[in-house]
């Protein structure tokens, strides 16, 4: 296990942890553990969200009126070729 050394903390910050470590009936050191790994899994879990919010919020496409252009039906022999309709030069 990683050992960490916190400096230049407050006395009031270090008073605070200690009460509360004091409420949950555990060591300053614990409660310190708890509190760090509380704070970073919830940082985890915002980053998720916020990752799945952009992606659900990106913008649909404008409608072009060519929608339909981009429909690949594979028994369809002029969807062959592995580009649009509009770009075929010849119509089979």
């Amino acid at each position: 296990m990683a050992q960490l050394l916190v400096r230049n903390v407050s006395e009031e910050i270090a008073k605070l942890l200690k009460k509360r470590a004091a409420e949950h009936g555990v060591s300053a050191e614990e409660e310190h553990r708890r509190i760090l790994e509380e704070a970073l899994g919830q940082a985890e879990k915002n980053d998720n969200e916020a990752r799945t919010n952009r992606l659900l919020n990106i913008p649909s496409l404008p409608e072009c009126g060519d929608e339909y252009d981009w429909i690949f039906d594979r028994n369809d022999p002029r969807n062959a070729r592995p580009w649009r309709r509009d770009q075929i030069l010849f119509d089979d």
